[in-house]
This record gives C-alpha cells, sequence and structure tokens, in this order.
C-alpha cells in the first residue's frame, strides 16, 4: 500500500502526519519548539525535521511515496550557494520590512499584497540592505529550505507561499514591476501547491529507510494547509484558524485583494482562498491564562450574552487584518478582578475581530458567509464556538480534521499521484 506524509512546521513546533490511498490517519509524530518562536534557527527547523521522520514507524517509512511540506507564511531566509541560511531568518509577524515600504509604494502597483511591513518583499527589500546580503544566493520561503533539505535542488517554491513575494498567481509568472527590482540574488521557482520536484536525496533515503522513489512535493502555507485539512469545499465556506493568532479564509468564486485592509487572495485550483491573518489569537489568552484556566473558566461563561468589555487583544503594538496598521495599540483595560469576566471580555473581542474580518470579505466581493469551519487549539473551546456563532450568524463546526499536516498530507497525496501519471 502506498503512504503519504504531511508535515507542518508552525509557530510552536512541528508535526507529521501519514496517510494512506483512502486519507486515513496511519501515523502521527510531534516535535515542540522548547524556545520562543523567535529563538528558533534553522537549525532547530532542520533538527526538527529529521527527528520527525524517525519518529515514523518503519514499516510506513518504506512505503511512503510522496512528502510534502508546509511552514508560515512569510517566513523567510537567504542561503548561499550551497543552501546554508546566511542569516538568521525572519518570521512571519516581522516588521522590519516597513523600513522599506516607502520605496516598495513607489514601484508595487496600490493596494497590493506585498505593502505589508510583514510581506516577503518587503524583507527581501530589508534584507538586501544588510552586510550579509552578499553572500547570499537564493531567497527561500521556511517550507522552500525545508523541502530542499529533502530533494536537494535550491530555489523552487510553490505559489502559495511565494503569493507575498509579489508573485502573479493569475498571470502565474513574476510581474514586469518586480522584475525591475533587479534584485541581485535568484528569486524561486514557483510552482502549484503538490508538484512533484524531485525525489528524495539518496543518502536520505537510505539513512531513514525510505523508498528510493519517494517524491518531495511543492509545499504550501500553515494556513492553507489546514484549509485543506478542514473539509471546506463549497463557495461561501470559510475556515477560521484559532492558533497563536486568527487567520480567516473564505472559499470564492472572485478573487479579493487589497492590502489597505491586508486582504489577498491565495489560488485554489479554480476558486480563490480570500482572507487575511490577524496578530490577536491564542497567544494572547495565554499570556493572561493556563490552559487549564482557559478550559475552566470558559465553561463559567454565559455564552448567550454578549460582554460589555470592548478590547482589541494584541500581545504588542500593530495588527494585519481586518485592520492593517504597525502602530495600532493593544487595548487590553479595563480588566475587571474576575478572571471570568476578564476572559469572556477577551473572548468576545476575537470574535468580533473575525466577525469583522468576514464582512470585510464579503463587502469587497467575496462570497457571501455560508458556514465556518475552526481549525487550531481554539476549535476545541465550545463557549469560544458559541459566542463566534452569535457574531457570525451561520453555523460553526469543528474542522473534520483541523491538523494542517493532515492538509498536506493531502497535499502530498495529489503530488504523488500526479507523479505515477507523468
Amino acid at each position: 500500500m502506498d503512504f503519504y506524509l504531511g508535515i507542518d512546521f508552525g509557530t510552536s513546533g512541528a508535526r507529521g502526519m501519514v496517510v494512506d490511498e483512502e486519507a486515513s490517519i496511519q501515523a502521527q509524530v510531534r516535535y515542540p519548539f522548547q524556545d520562543s518562536p523567535a529563538a528558533v534557527t534553522p537549525k532547530i527547523w532542520q533538527e526538527a525535521l529529521f527527528v520527525l521522520v524517525q519518529q515514523i514507524p518503519d514499516q510506513l517509512r518504506r512505503e511512503i511515496k510522496a512528502i510534502a511540506i508546509n511552514g508560515t507564511s512569510s517566513t523567510v531566509l537567504l542561503v548561499d550557494a550551497a543552501g546554508n541560511p546566511t542569516d538568521a531568518p525572519l518570521l512571519y509577524n516581522d516588521a522590519r520590512g516597513s523600513l522599506v515600504l516607502e520605496h516598495l509604494r513607489s514601484i508595487a502597483p496600490p493596494n497590493h499584497t506585498v505593502l505589508s511591513a510583514t510581506s516577503s518583499l518587503a524583507k527581501l527589500l530589508w534584507m538586501r540592505q544588510q552586510p550579509s546580503f552578499s553572500e547570499a544566493r537564493y531567497f527561500l520561503h521556511q517550507a522552500d529550505w525545508l523541502a530542499f533539505l529533502l530533494h536537494g535542488q535550491l530555489g523552487i517554491s510553490d505559489y502559495h507561499n511565494a503569493l507575498k513575494l509579489g508573485y502573479d498567481v493569475e498571470e502565474l509568472k513574476y510581474p514586469e514591476w518586480l522584475e525591475k527590482l533587479q534584485i541581485p540574488i535568484q528569486l524561486p521557482k514557483v510552482l502549484p501547491p503538490g508538484t512533484p520536484i524531485a525525489q528524495l536525496r539518496p543518502e536520505i533515503a537510505d539513512k531513514f529507510g525510505f523508498r528510493r522513489d519517494c517524491l518531495v512535493c511543492a509545499g504550501t502555507t500553515d494556513s492553507i494547509a489546514a484549509f485543506l485539512a478542514s473539509g471546506a469545499k463549497l463557495p461561501g465556506e470559510a475556515v477560521t484558524s484559532l492558533g497563536s493568532t486568527l487567520v480567516l479564509k473564505l472559499l470564492s468564486r472572485t478573487r479579493v485583494e487589497d492590502a489597505r485592509y491586508g486582504i489577498y487572495s491565495h489560488r485554489l485550483g479554480d476558486l480563490w482562498l480570500t482572507g487575511g491573518a490577524s496578530n490577536t489569537g491564542g497567544a494572547v489568552l495565554k499570556q493572561f491564562f493556563t490552559n487549564t484556566e482557559l478550559e475552566s473558566l470558559s465553561r463559567e461563561i454565559d455564552a448567550s450574552k454578549a460582554s460589555e468589555l470592548d478590547y482589541y487583544p494584541l500581545l504588542k503594538v500593530g495588527d494585519r487584518f481586518p485592520i492593517n496598521d504597525p502602530n495600532l495599540p493593544p487595548r487590553l483595560s479595563p480588566r475587571p478582578d474576575n478572571p471570568v469576566e476578564f476572559l469572556h471580555g477577551l473572548l468576545e473581542s476575537i470574535a468580533r475581530i473575525e466577525a469583522r474580518g468576514y464582512e470585510l470579505l464579503q463587502q469587497m466581493g467575496a462570497d457571501k458567509l455560508s458556514r465556518v469551519y475552526t481549525a487550531g487549539g481554539g476549535a476545541a473551546n465550545d463557549t469560544w464556538t458559541a459566542i463566534r456563532a452569535r457574531h457570525l450568524q451561520v453555523p460553526v463546526v469543528a474542522s473534520v480534521y483541523t491538523e494542517a499536516a493532515y492538509g498536506t498530507a493531502l497535499l502530498a497525496m495529489g503530488g504523488g499521484i500526479k507523479g505515477e501519471q507523468e
């Protein structure tokens, strides 16, 4: 029997999932990061990748036909000709690119996706000004570099990761305005997600007991992988990922883009996955409550009643969507003495931001919201689900599968079948 491996690199750790030809899960493996996301280096990513692979039972590894990897969107790094990082990566939420936004505005079309302090292109232009840039030969996303460790070919990406680099996902090419920047290093060659790139490097196949013809496929981003896992298929269906941050994705027949609000669309076959990502979410909750407290206090909240507290819960200044403002201050006061009331206010406020996000997507021309699937840790909180359903006014259900690694395994399966046909 053939098996397929999906690997998910999130902010708190890496996960791997093996599925069979029926898309049933055969194995799950994890590698939690001990440090804060900012302290996690490419060396730790590499270690996580190979520890995950090692944890998969031998008999499954021998039958894995294809592998795909997702990474956090706009987590990027520069590497030399041998693929070694030349400097620390810039993570998904790193806003140093704000220093080059004025320059970027003079080149990119108005309201383009790249016109954000955290876009891959803004990060690249910031990196270009650093002394270490002279050693760099390739600009890669996290998922690109991790896949390179497996297949050995540098400079290959997918059109989900490359969207915020400025790649034109409608025309499937780099636009002329981007070519005019004359960036003196290699931008990735961009493939559709799930496209077979190459077989595993023979030394990797032999070391870990994979078959020699195991394919490594072009990857995706973590939130799109979560969408693929969810079960959402029809225009109007959406997935909210309630992880460290809040990510909305709405399936639409219309492509919607507007950098003023942090809205962008990914291509998904013949449809568009339109949405945005807010810096609010689970990371803010965890600043104030342990997981146990979140569970017990949530049970004491009456989800049918609205909290009168109006917060904008952020860990630090700045949000990306539905308000795209790097200087937006967090609003976490007044803070009541009663922790149940405080948590109610936080959950209600994040639900309000989610509802505003979907409202905005529909105002911009996306399909009418009909159902919301939920992925990420927040999906397990029934009280929060009820609060969100009250704000969203549509059915809110748990995703069929919530793990991004599962969605990435489905991508690998598609790639494996494609590889067979070629």
